[in-house]
């Protein structure tokens, strides 16, 4: 597992209402269990724990498995690397708090507080030669780490090597980069590595001699913390540089509007703003182009000729294209012969991130996008049997089964349905949202479950919201598969905040106003 799919699966655990204070408490336990088993299988006296820790959450890990250790009779010394006002977690320093209230001490606990690099150099496990005086458990770096170690840190890391004890890693050796397991400055060199809930993927990469025997723990974490869509998952928005300049954080064309229709390019344009994109270009016939104008000087509209769409206006468009990160085609283009063909020109042609929705949806040949990794549908539930009916039917999937209603149902009948969309979504490379009372993101194997929403967003406008949200965080970076996901998750945040607000009758727009907001985690 990445790093990044575990920090957020950790933190949508309390989506689910398990603290993470809780799964500390179980990842400590579950350490010191493993220390125990480790020292009465390597050791035939009783051995002293040196327990290193930081200031996150592998330092509370270890001040958890310190309680446990103690009560199974351990001589247990901690080695604090950071001292209690700058450990970051909250978690962490709840659980150092219960050890300095352990005080007077009846149990055989220890701390010291390494305030430099001397002190560092004095510890008992700089000094030790014995290597049967200590079981060394490094809690000091978890899977933030990135680049040189601080100087102390290092230090104590070479000390740890250095030292004749078995170590113990928590989670990832200290100095290890999590994700590739790779070593930029130097690396706790362990003889076992805790993992828990699942092995990170630099773990795998870096091999036994890197990091020792592996053992994976249980903590308690629900299979649903990991596929239900989160506030977690907003740990995946990518940062914007102090330093960036208009265009730098997303571009974005929205390919749309009709005579009848203006308000669907205006709504997604708008929502394309709202979460983040710095510049949004409209391209749409001049019968709705002076509507969109009028309606919002923040998106900058081309007129095209005519009352709609056409294959026409392909080389105009596409010209528009070179000079974008993302595109979205279909919010209120109307149902037209001419459309049609413009659309799947568009669609074979252009190689940017695409987003294909509303009347797209209807219009563009699926052959022509089905080997488009970058591509994301967003369509209800009709509308996506209509747009593979032909691999429905190659499948003989009786279309009564395909439901989205998964409340209250049993796991045998989810897993089916689940299942089903799976193998029919298969028929393309890209990303499928399928808009529900529970959405599902699809892409190959994997899949998202996003809970977010209410029946107060069957009110116009809320589909051409997520799908200028979905081309927003395409512009932004984000592959397919995680912008569709958190589009669909922000904007359900979003029509929640202003059900809450507002009651039912809340617009697309007032919902759009707090997208922005919900980014940040402010709601």
């Amino acid at each position: 597992m990445d790093p990044i799919d575990m920090m957020i699966t950790d933190i949508n655990c309390e989506c689910l209402g398990l603290s993470r204070l809780c799964l500390m408490e179980s990842a400590g336990k579950s350490l010191a269990e493993e220390v125990g088993k480790i020292a009465v299988y390597t050791f035939s006296k009783p051995v002293k724990i040196a327990i290193f820790t930081g200031s996150g959450g592998n330092g509370g890990d270890g001040f958890v498995a310190a309680r446990y250790l103690l009560n199974r009779g351990y001589d247990v010394d901690i080695y604090m690397l950071t001292d209690k006002d700058n450990i970051h977690s909250d978690n962490a320093k709840t659980n150092f708090e219960i050890i300095t209230n352990m005080e007077p001490r009846l149990s055989h606990l220890t701390v010291h507080y390494l305030d430099t690099i001397e002190d560092v150099n004095n510890c008992d496990i700089a000094q030790s030669e014995s290597f049967s005086e200590f079981i060394i458990v490094d809690a000091i770096l978890g899977t933030g780490i990135k680049g040189e170690l601080r100087p102390k840190v290092k230090r104590a890391v070479e000390v740890i090597n250095k030292s004749n004890g078995l170590t113990v890693s928590v989670d990832v050796p200290s100095g290890m980069d999590p994700l590739t397991g790779e070593v930029s400055d130097v690396a706790v060199e362990p003889h076992y590595t805790i993992s828990f809930h699942r092995v990170k993927t630099g773990i795998h990469l870096a091999g036994e001699d890197k990091v020792g025997g592996i053992v994976t723990c249980d903590i308690g974490i629900p299979i649903e913390a990991e596929y239900f869509m989160g506030y977690g998952d907003l740990l995946r928005l990518k940062n914007r540089p102090s330093k960036s300049h208009k265009g730098n954080n997303g571009k974005v064309l929205i390919v749309g509007g009709s005579k009848d229709y203006s308000g669907a390019p205006t709504i997604a344009g708008l929502s394309a703003i709202s979460s983040g994109a710095d510049l949004v270009y409209v391209a749409a016939p001049e019968s709705a182009s002076l509507a969109i104008k009028s309606t919002s000087p923040d998106l900058i509209v081309r007129s095209l000729e005519g009352d709609y769409l056409t294959s026409q206006h392909a080389e105009e468009i596409l010209e528009l294209v070179e000079e974008v990160d993302a595109v979205l085609l279909g919010p209120g283009a109307s149902l037209n012969d001419e459309t049609a063909k413009l659309f799947n020109i568009l669609a074979t042609k252009i190689k940017k991130p695409l987003v294909i929705d509303a009347d797209a949806l209807k219009l563009v040949d699926i052959n022509l996008i089905k080997n488009n990794e970058n591509v994301i549908l967003t369509p209800h539930l009709f509308e996506f049997k209509t747009f593979f009916a032909d691999k429905i039917k190659e499948l003989a999937i009786d279309e009564s089964k395909l439901k989205l209603s998964l409340a209250g149902t049993e796991f045998s009948s989810i897993d089916e349905n689940i299942s089903m969309f799976q193998q029919i979504t298969k028929a393309i490379k890209g990303t499928v949202i399928i808009k529900g009372e529970y959405d599902l993101i699809l892409s190959g194997n994997k899949f998202k479950i996003n809970k977010t929403g209410n029946p107060g967003m069957t009110v116009g406008g809320t589909g051409d919201a997520l799908s200028g949200l979905a081309t927003s965080l395409l512009s932004q970076g984000l592959d397919t598969f995680n912008a569709a996901a958190l589009a669909i998750y922000i904007n359900g945040r979003a029509g929640d905040v202003a059900m809450n607000k507002q009651g039912y009758g809340f617009s697309a727009t007032d919902l759009i106003g707090y997208i922005g907001a919900i980014m940040v985690n402010r709601w």
